[in-house]
């Protein structure tokens, strides 16, 4: 599998400066478990511990901004192609979220620019994720509704009914 490194996002005029785009590492865990926490208590997220958090490092990306604090986070587990992949593994794009201060700044969009950049370095087939919102940054960048039998078949049985979330994909 070849990787790629995250380079550090272009800045943006009139908004919040420039943030670098790096792998996440297990250090980060208390901070990304921090960063989480509103989004959990507001349902957008499923709670996760923080033994979690640095077990997992590897598969975040993280927007960290000029103070060195990790501003915005986005997670991508691949997934061995299924029969119905015709051979392409795929991604899923899991706990992303931006500090309250910096949404709207485009630390989303280069967090979600730097995954696809990602998962077409990696070949995937296909990326997913499931929301609870609107999902209108996705469906910026050519996320679309899907039926849950289309993607990971582990990850959509680990979805929580209960969080009645939509499930959306694109093709990378």
């Amino acid at each position: 599998m070849t990787m790629a490194t995250p380079s550090p996002a272009p800045p943006m005029r009139g908004r919040a400066p420039a943030h670098s785009v790096r792998f996440g590492r297990a250090d980060d865990a208390g901070e990304l478990a921090e960063l989480s926490r509103p989004f959990v208590r507001s349902g957008a997220l499923r709670e996760r511990p923080v033994s979690l958090y640095a077990a997992r490092a590897a598969d975040f990306l993280v927007a960290v901004g000029p103070g060195g604090r990790i501003e915005g986070c986005v997670g991508l587990c691949v997934y061995p192609a299924g029969p119905a992949e015709a051979g392409a593994p795929a991604g899923v794009l899991y706990n992303f979220c931006v500090a309250g201060h910096r949404q709207g700044c485009g630390v989303g969009a280069v967090l979600l620019r730097t995954a696809l950049t990602m998962a077409r370095a990696r070949s995937l087939g296909a990326l997913f994720t499931a929301t609870t919102g609107g999902g209108r940054l996705f469906r910026r960048y050519g996320f679309t509704s899907t039926a849950a039998c289309l993607a990971p078949a582990s990850w959509a049985q680990s979805l929580d009914p209960r969080r009645n979330a939509r499930i959306l994909a694109r093709a990378v």
